[in-house]
């Protein structure tokens, strides 16, 4: 009989139920191991489309695969214990219905395994939303300055800095609410409204470029550890710069390898042992 104790993973209605009470935190993953190291200190693992820049050097998170999700999203769920996964649904794989979406979203969490998905979008999706999560699909949602919409909504920029940009993002965010999502990621938004946003419904809002009266954060794991350089948006933080150390290991492994003084001894297989001192 084991004695191997599991840890209990999170799901969306603890998620839920931290709106006002604690601080949901939330970070990126696309890999089991960086999954591993995150698991333990995070609410939330989003495996966010964001990948298609960070791992795959795409300009744009448009052209992302639904094939490129699953796999990443399997990836992490091995990783991960205790946090719950979130999987973002990419570009035209639940725009064009509702049906499609559920179709898409089945795949992902079937294949997967994970918690929950996340797409973009305000009014114009809360049908989809309503549609999925009245078919047992859990839902973060997104508004805001959406990725996916950026060649429509005039480039990055933050949102909501006049009253009629203020005016679409509440009507959004009271949307996905009354569609059913469990909590919605507010990007990119000027602070006032999403403070504001935060007070007004009555789910979790998770801010990115927002303010830190959001319910929860998240960022882009590689952005905070200094990972991904090519642009620093302004509402990361940076901990750590492990960029100069990634490199300098391979110079220094790149110079023994050269010099043959890596492998060593020690490294390989079939030789005697070295006298003892």
């Amino acid at each position: 009989m084991s004695t191997e104790i599991r840890t209990k993973r999170l799901t969306t209605r603890d998620i839920r139920a931290r709106k006002g009470v604690e601080p949901v935190v939330v970070l990126t993953a696309y890999t089991t191991p960086m999954a591993r190291l995150l698991d333990p200190h995070v609410d939330v693992l989003l495996v966010g489309d964001s990948l298609g820049m960070v791992l795959y050097g795409m300009d744009t998170t448009l052209g992302v695969t639904l094939d490129m999700m699953i796999n990443h999203g399997k990836a992490v769920m091995r990783g991960a214990q205790r946090s719950l996964v979130v999987v973002d649904m990419p570009f035209a794989s639940y725009q064009e219905s509702p049906q499609q979406a559920f179709r898409n979203a089945a795949r992902i969490m079937s294949e997967t395994g994970c918690g929950a998905v996340k797409l973009e979008g305000g009014r114009e999706m809360a049908e989809t939303i309503a549609f999925l999560t009245g078919r047992g699909v859990p839902v973060m949602a997104h508004i805001g300055l959406m990725p996916q919409a950026v060649n429509t909504a005039g480039g990055f920029r933050a949102h909501g800095r006049n009253e009629d940009e203020a005016a679409v993002i509440r009507a959004d965010a009271r949307a996905v609410t009354e569609a059913g999502a469990f909590c919605v990621v507010i990007e990119g938004t000027v602070e006032p409204v999403a403070r504001a946003l935060t007070a007004e419904i009555a789910i979790p809002t998770i801010g990115i470029g927002a303010s830190a009266a959001c319910d929860g954060q998240v960022l882009v794991t590689e952005d905070i550890m200094g990972l991904f350089s090519d642009f620093t948006p302004k509402f990361v933080k940076r901990y750590a710069d492990l960029s100069p150390i990634i490199s300098q290991t391979a110079s220094d492994y790149a110079a023994e390898v050269k010099a043959r003084i890596f492998p060593g001894r020690e490294h390989c297989f079939g030789l005697p042992k070295t006298p003892k001192d």
